[in-house]
């Protein structure tokens, strides 16, 4: 609880937007079948929503989902639909303006950043990692180390033993296997952050909060942990993120990351594990593989939601989820739902599961 009473403090003065309950927000009125994406405003509490009858939706399902999530000690919960709030709540003694941890969901925040730099010309995703770190940034064999490119850091195939812990110092950066022959789930992603930063010339954040953060009207922060860098914001800045990138890496009118990117980043990325992107998980694929874990799983992810579905997945069931197909973007924040997961846990299925009965 230390960490956490820290990063309240931290993060108490000017971080968060004040939120009303669905019932007191503004309605807006029927949208037509081209409605387009809604964009909250960047530095304002107003964010408008919908009704679930507006979007035909089943209220009568929603109660039921809500005591689940309370009872799986969730503590905020939204739904975006083109944009709009059509659910939020908040439970387990959290608020609106309660910042929470977004855990390993926020890999894909170092994932656009990266997109970022590449479309501006400062990275290329297929160069080595040592072209921005220099040589010896692991303990392993030069030669292998320079077969480690920026896209095996996003993709999670760079050959790194993940069996020894976070740390990634170059003494726990060990050989297991040439890059790009074995998948792994390893935090050795977080060298990109200092690659952007040595290509940049700017520090991680400065370069995140211009480039990101501020061009969405996220709050939040970094918060080093160890050898993680955990981001903490409210669950409406993670929603923000989600609009984003369901967007298309566009907010309004502004290309904040390019498309192209995005849909390589949100599609299979290697050959060894179907359902992972550049550090985003994807629905719908014929196969799986979990962190720690060298077996092929058969099937969907989460087979109860939809199959285009794409989602962050972060330690103790932290939640994003995107579904373009139904215009979808739903966060969940929280305590571990039941037993404590890096990332897919049974939780998400049984909450598609839920979902699906409002939504259908």
């Amino acid at each position: 609880m230390k960490l956490y009473n820290l990063v309240m403090v931290l993060l108490s003065l000017g971080l968060v937007y004040n939120c009303s309950s669905e019932d007191n927000m503004p309605q807006t009125e029927d949208p037509s079948p081209d409605e387009s994406t809604y964009f909250p405003p960047l530095s304002s509490e107003t964010w408008d929503s919908k009704s679930l009858s507006e979007v035909g939706w089943n209220i009568t399902q929603l109660q039921p989902l809500l005591d689940f999530l309370e009872e799986k000690n969730t503590k905020g919960f939204i739904i975006l639909h083109n944009g709009k709030i059509v659910v939020e709540s908040y439970m387990n003694g959290h608020s609106e303006t309660s910042p929470w941890y977004w855990a390993s969901a926020g890999k894909t925040l170092t994932t656009t950043v990266t997109g970022i730099a590449e479309d501006e010309g400062l990275l290329d995703i297929n160069d080595k990692v040592s072209d921005y770190l220099g040589t010896g940034w692991t303990s392993i064999p030069l030669e292998k180390e320079n077969l480690i490119t920026c896209k095996n850091l996003l993709s999670m195939d760079s050959g790194l033993d993940d069996t020894l812990g976070d740390s990634i110092s170059a003494e726990n950066l060990q050989y297991i296997a040439d890059a790009g022959n074995r998948w792994a789930y390893h935090n050795v992603y977080v060298k990109l952050q200092d690659v952007i930063s040595s290509a940049s010339n700017q520090t991680w954040n400065s370069y995140f909060d211009t480039n990101l953060k501020n061009k969405i009207g996220m709050t939040g922060a970094w918060i080093p942990f160890g050898d993680l860098n955990v981001y903490w914001s409210t669950v409406r800045s993670m929603a923000r993120f989600g609009l984003l990138t369901s967007a298309n890496g566009k907010w309004e009118d502004t290309h904040i990351v390019s498309e192209n990117f995005l849909n390589d980043a949100t599609n299979t990325s290697q050959a060894i594990n179907q359902a992972y992107g550049y550090l985003w998980w994807l629905n719908g694929k014929s196969s799986y593989h979990l962190p720690q874990s060298q077996f092929e799983i058969q099937g969907a992810l989460i087979p109860n939601a939809p199959s285009d579905m794409y989602c962050a997945l972060g330690r103790d069931d932290q939640k994003i989820y995107i579904v373009p197909s139904k215009k979808l973007v739903v966060i969940r924040m929280g305590e571990a739902a039941e037993n404590v997961d890096f990332a897919l846990s049974s939780f998400d299925n049984n909450l598609w599961e839920k979902i699906t009965l409002v939504i259908d």
